[in-house]
């Protein structure tokens, strides 16, 4: 921006924070305010998550575009939501092309993008695709079923190449999504510009707690929070816990949260012989006190599109145990060692083994978990992020304006 000039910002998604609390929607809602922050004029689109005249007081303007239920009862979205939500963001972005500068729209799911791209098209509309996953075919179709999952990853092919940037969460789903998009050479002769990409750091989206991360109040504590959903593997924890008993009888696990999955760990604690201390949905504050007091969170999802509870733990200078696969982008932001342990599967012995060596770190372990999240803060920052969208957009448009 110039002068006086106020850049206009859409941001597109169908969920809302603090209405819906998931890590998607606290990236959203702090684009938007980071847009604010540097004088933009930004307007979010949504559905409709309240009653007639409830919607959160937040510091932009709402756009309600849509009305319904976007997931079942185990979390799996709904392709039949997509469809109508990518509906509703073409028909209300072609209303409204010539409002906005900068569109920022979620490709959860990809049709959105699809949908922004045929709304905008001939306008001098910037878009900015932001994938929080990028997903294999094989993964589409597990999670869709055959012939719907191919036609997802279709879809998804095609919206990956249909955006003027792309921003990611993890530098794995950055190299999957510079795969699909083609090489263009500008009239500068600048090569692989549309297919640079960038990283957001989302590190800054957890505050620095006002509590003292040095002294773990409950040793052996190791603790999960999150959504009991298959792809969480909650399952496993039962099994892990039973090989860390071998060396650290003390250790007793604890679940927060809830879900479909509930009763399915409780299955496997049985199983396992070993007690598994269930909270269900807990208040903000006590679990942050959780948080504070763990030796270790553990995290065995076979699926993330950034952790941000890695980094949340981390401000409390408790490490993290989390697993490798391709799936998951927790795995980029644990340094093993430094701040957690990165098992190599869920099995009983990998993922019980990551326990074992976390709990031994002890306050070691604690005062580098301390100093990466300090560093990572610093570092792995939304702000700066925006800074760089920001500063990519002017070269952009000063290149559109040359070639006008």
């Amino acid at each position: 921006m110039t002068g006086t000039e106020t850049l206009r910002v859409a941001v597109v998604y169908d969920c809302l924070f603090p209405v819906t609390t998931g890590g998607g929607e606290r990236v959203y809602r702090a684009l938007a305010e980071h847009f604010v922050e540097r004088g933009c004029q930004v307007e979010y689109l949504t559905r409709t998550q309240w009653e007639p005249g409830a919607a959160p007081d937040v510091g932009f303007a709402i756009r309600e575009i849509w009305r319904g239920k976007i997931a079942d009862e185990r979390g799996d979205r709904l392709p039949r939501a997509a469809v109508g939500f990518a509906l509703a963001v073409f028909r209300s972005l072609r209303r409204s092309r010539g409002d906005y500068d900068v569109v920022v729209v979620s490709a959860l799911p990809p049709l959105n993008v699809i949908a922004a791209r045929l709304a905008l098209l001939f306008s001098r509309t910037w878009l900015v695709a932001d994938w929080l996953e990028v997903w294999t075919l094989r993964k589409w179709r597990e999670y869709s079923g055959l012939m719907v999952g191919s036609i997802a990853w279709l879809v998804q092919s095609v919206a990956l190449r249909m955006s003027d940037e792309v921003t990611v969460n993890s530098s794995f789903t950055l190299r999957r999504a510079q795969g699909s998009r083609p090489a263009r050479r500008t009239r500068r002769g600048s090569a692989a510009r549309r297919r640079r990409g960038l990283v957001l750091g989302l590190v800054d989206l957890v505050d620095s707690p006002a509590i003292d991360s040095g002294a773990v109040s409950a040793p052996g504590l190791i603790l999960f929070a999150g959504r009991h959903i298959p792809d969480k593997r909650l399952t496993a924890l039962p099994a892990a816990l039973r090989v860390v008993h071998r060396t650290h009888a003390e250790a007793r696990l604890v679940v927060a949260g809830s879900g479909p999955e509930t009763d399915a760990l409780r299955q496997a604690a049985a199983e396992s012989g070993v007690e598994v201390e269930i909270l269900g949905r807990v208040p903000d504050a006590e679990l942050a006190d959780l948080m504070a007091s763990a030796a270790v969170l553990v995290n065995p999802s076979r699926r993330e599109g950034f952790g941000l509870v890695v980094a949340e733990a981390a401000s409390y200078g408790t490490p993290s145990v989390v697993v490798a696969g391709e799936d998951n982008a927790s795995a980029d932001l644990v340094e093993s060692g430094r701040n957690g342990f990165v098992a190599a599967s869920a099995s009983a012995d990998d993922l019980g083994g990551a326990l074992v060596r976390a709990l031994d770190g002890g306050p070691a372990l604690r005062a580098s978990t301390t100093e990466w999240f300090a560093e990572a803060r610093r570092t792995r920052n939304l702000r700066g992020s925006v800074d760089e969208l920001l500063g990519r957009y002017r070269v952009a448009r000063g290149e559109r304006s040359r070639t006008d």
